[in-house]
This record gives structure tokens, C-alpha cells and sequence, in this order.
């Protein structure tokens, strides 16, 4: 089999294609080298058995000599960052994968199976739950049931709620024991759930870090969120799922075998060390690889998914295999829930370094407070996550340590991340 993966020099790429040559397929890999993700050049890592060609996947031409002779293709090619130069992310997400379709349509290239990366942020702040509420609904139910009334499911069912049931874009959440969704049916929150919107300027100035029931105003508790729980919010998460439409729909229409694959937040070796993306194992390692007391925003405790490129290189080879897979959108996650002050706790133990982060009444503008995608769909396809958050940065130090040159890293992003103006003080 021969495999073309854009982005191949890049983190989940490069491990990937480790992967596809570990199975003896043949792999060619599409990158730009892009900085400042690759600010140094082509990387070290980079298999000399995989056939490696420069160019950029808006290049129609330089797409077309990529995908000739190709089986399949992962399409990891993307651009992440916190810019509002909104127009890049939809040229390099979702046109180039719609040029990919374009190509293959256009040249009836006998396509096996198409995996396109997307990311959980297309989840935006994903779902939550007011507790009050959902005790206040559960008595009106139990009174209701008592006086021999029926209550309507879906009856006061939230705004957002409402939104995306009429939309017809997602399917029912509740699913049977296999995790399996009925397809067909419409995505319905429950009068006590919500999917809130971006946390605006005004409450993020206050220091005021949380979700609240639009209806009570008691603080809201962050659920799983499920592939139907689609709601992003910026122009990366806009981009990404461009690109899973683009996928999905066309290659259905066309007879192309298509899957959308939604990270969390991948940790592991060969993360980039210049990409402001690239979050929280790359900023707490450096800081206490550099004997510095790494800054942690808000308060800490907002709740990531942290999962190793290792399972996520198994769950990008089982939907190859997997004709099930085919056409469809899974989420791929840890299956566990960490605060970030829980994952630094982690990262100190593996460096073996007691320093207190600092925490100094700031945040980064745009940051979702909470976000934990459910990974039930995927599971039903025989995957589940088998490696730690101690794997991921013990894996990441031991690459650091095999570095050189890496004391203006630090300055670097944090440089940048005060110029595009994302980190902010609370007042």
C-alpha cells in the first residue's frame, strides 16, 4: 500500500508515518516545513525510507504530483495559531482538503481511504450541566409522574439546545451499552445542559473564569462532549470543521472512503518547541528544564484531555483498517479528565523538581474554561487509550534532553504570545 501524509514532518504526522512504515507500506510525505513550527529546517527524526517532497498543499500542481500513484492519504497539513489572520486558516485547512477531493475526482484516482485531522476544538466549549436545574427538573418530573402526567421530552429544551436540534447537523446523544449512535436522530440537550458560547472580554477582565447557568446563575459543571456536541468558536475550530464537512460529504457523494479524526490535546515527543499551539507539556517542561517557575493561567483549574501520540497513532491505523470507519467523526481523548494544576503536578514529579508555578491573575484570550471529549464512538471500533500523562512527559523530557540550543525557546513564545496580544491581566 502507498501512502501519501501532508504535514508528515510535523508531531502526529511524523509518528504516523513511523507507523505506516513499520507495516511495510510505502509513504510519501507532502510538508512546507512551515515556521515557526519548523523554524530550524527538516527535522532530524524524519525516516530516510519515506519519500519526503517540499511543497505546500494549497499548490494545486505540487497536490497533484503528491497524491499520484496513492492508496490513501492523511491529510495532517494544517495551520494552528493564535493570529487573526483568518483567511490562512481556511486556505491551508479546508481548501487544501477540498483540492485533495478536487484531484482525485478530477483525475479518478483509485482512492482506498481518506483520514483528514481535526481537533476538539471544533467542540468549543463542549457541554455542561447546571446541577440545580437538572435537581429542580428531576422533582417537577417526579410530581409530574405522581399526577399521572406525561412530560415531553425536549419540551424546554435550552436555546442552544434548540439550535442545534433544528439544525439537523448531529445525531442522539444518548447511546446504548456498545456506544453506538442512532443514526438519524437529532442531537437534543436537556433542559439543564448547555452549550455556552466563548467567554467574553467583559467576565474573562474580572477574573471571573467560569460558565453560568443562563437560567440560574449557579456555576455550570462541564460534561463529555460527544462528536454530535459541535460548536467551535474561532477560526482554527471554524476551519477544522470545514475540513470534516468537506470530507465526509464529498467523499460520500464521490465514493471515497472518508474519516475525520478530532484530537485532544496530543502530548508526546517531537512537539514542536516554537509553536504557541503546541500547549502545556512543552511550557511546563522547558520552565523546569530551565530551572523556571512556569506561569499557569486563571486560576489552574480548568479541565483538559490529555492524550498520548502513541494511542493516537493506533486510532489513526485502526480507522485505516475499519470499513465501519468509513464517512464517519470520532473524537480521540484520554478517557480522562486532568486540571492543568493536575498536569503540572505531573510534569514536576517527572522532572523531580519542587518550583511553584506562578499564577498571575492573567489568561489567554480565546482559551476554552473546560473541555472533555467523550470517546465512547471510537471505543465501539475496539480502540481505547493505554498510555499516561507520565508516559507523555517522561517520553518529552527524554526528548528535550537530546536537544541543543533550546535556552531561547522560552523567550521565544513568550515573546510572541505578548505580541499577538493573547495573554491578558485580570483586573
Amino acid at each position: 500500500m502507498r501512502v501519501l501524509v501532508t504535514g508528515g514532518a510535523g508531531f502526529i504526522g511524523s509518528h504516523t508515518v513511523d507507523a505506516l512504515l513499520g507495516r511495510g507500506y510505502e509513504v510519501r510525505i507532502l510538508d512546507n516545513l512551515q515556521k515557526p513550527v519548523h523554524l530550524k529546517g527538516k527535522p532530524k527524526y524524519l525516516p530516510k525510507a519515506a519519500e519526503f517532497v517540499f511543497g505546500d498543499v494549497r499548490d494545486k500542481r505540487m497536490l497533484e504530483y503528491a497524491l499520484a500513484g496513492m492508496d490513501v492519504v492523511y491529510h495532517f497539513a494544517a495551520y494552528q495559531d493564535y493570529l487573526p489572520d483568518f483567511s490562512t486558516y481556511f486556505h491551508v485547512n479546508a481548501v487544501s482538503t477540498a483540492l485533495i477531493y478536487e484531484i482525485i475526482v478530477e483525475k479518478k484516482l483509485p482512492m482506498k481511504k481518506v483520514i483528514v485531522a481535526s481537533s476538539q476544538a471544533v467542540l468549543g466549549e463542549g457541554i455542561y450541566e447546571c446541577l440545580k436545574c437538572k435537581g429542580e427538573s428531576e422533582k417537577r418530573k417526579e410530581k409530574d409522574e405522581k399526577g399521572g402526567e406525561k412530560r415531553i421530552k425536549g419540551q424546554n429544551i435550552s436555546d442552544c439546545g434548540l439550535r442545534m436540534a433544528e439544525s439537523g447537523i448531529a445525531e442522539e446523544q444518548r447511546a446504548d451499552g456498545k456506544g453506538e449512535r442512532l443514526r438519524g436522530q437529532k442531537f437534543h440537550l436537556e433542559d439543564w445542559e448547555w452549550m455556552p458560547d466563548i467567554r467574553v472580554e467583559e467576565q474573562l477582565a474580572k477574573g471571573d473564569w467560569e460558565h453560568k447557568c443562563p437560567r440560574c446563575g449557579e456555576v455550570l459543571k462541564y460534561l463529555p462532549t460527544p462528536e454530535e456536541g459541535s460548536h467551535p468558536q474561532n477560526q482554527y475550530a471554524l476551519s477544522k470543521i470545514s475540513e470534516e464537512g468537506i470530507a465526509i460529504n464529498l467523499g460520500r457523494r464521490y465514493g471515497i472512503p472518508s474519516v475525520g479524526m478530532r484530537y485532544s490535546i496530543v502530548q508526546g515527543p517531537r512537539q514542536s518547541f516554537y509553536n504557541a499551539y503546541s500547549g502545556a507539556n512543552r511550557i511546563f517542561s522547558l520552565s523546569l528544564y530551565l530551572d523556571k517557575a512556569p506561569t499557569i493561567y486563571e486560576d489552574g483549574l480548568q479541565v483538559r484531555d490529555y492524550v498520548n501520540i502513541e494511542d493516537v497513532v493506533l486510532a489513526n491505523l485502526l480507522v485505516l483498517d475499519k470499513d465501519e470507519a468509513n464517512y464517519e467523526v470520532y473524537n480521540v481523548g484520554s478517557g480522562r479528565a486532568y486540571t492543568v494544576l493536575e498536569f503540572y503536578n505531573i510534569v514536576r514529579r517527572e522532572f523531580n523538581k519542587d518550583v511553584a508555578p506562578v499564577l498571575p491573575n492573567a489568561y489567554r484570550y480565546g482559551d476554552t474554561r473546560h473541555i472533555f471529549s467523550d470517546i465512547r464512538k471510537l471505543a465501539a471500533l475496539g480502540w481505547k487509550p493505554r498510555f499516561t500523562p507520565e508516559k507523555s512527559v517522561r517520553d518529552y523530557r527524554q526528548y528535550l534532553e537530546e536537544q541543543t540550543d533550546v535556552e531561547d525557546i522560552l523567550v521565544y513564545a513568550e515573546a510572541q504570545m505578548k505580541k499577538m496580544n493573547v495573554v491578558r491581566r485580570a483586573r
